[in-house]
């Protein structure tokens, strides 16, 4: 399962790197040329560049977690004898 996780972390990596170092290129470009619309878009770009490494590392601590946690037994809930679920204090 661990081959699984690296591919995950790699991809994710190659891919946020790839998208933050254009990022940079285009806000550098905005920057450079006074062209405030391209400004904005390499900092969108920085910005999804992030969220997108993010999402991939909470999925992969996510996937972590639901292998590691132990399946019990489930209880279901207790009924009164009109139907209404007990509220336990």
């Amino acid at each position: 399962m661990m081959k699984t996780r690296l591919k995950i972390l790699n991809a994710t990596k190659w891919t946020g790197s790839i998208t933050f170092i254009t990022g940079i290129m285009i806000f550098l470009y905005g920057i450079l040329s006074d062209f405030s619309p391209v400004i904005g878009i390499g900092i969108g770009t920085i910005i999804g560049a992030v969220v997108f490494f993010l999402m991939g590392m909470f999925f992969i601590a996510t996937e972590e977690m639901v292998e590691n946690t132990s399946k019990g037994i489930e209880i279901p809930p207790a009924k009164s004898r009109n139907g209404l679920y007990l509220v336990k204090k």
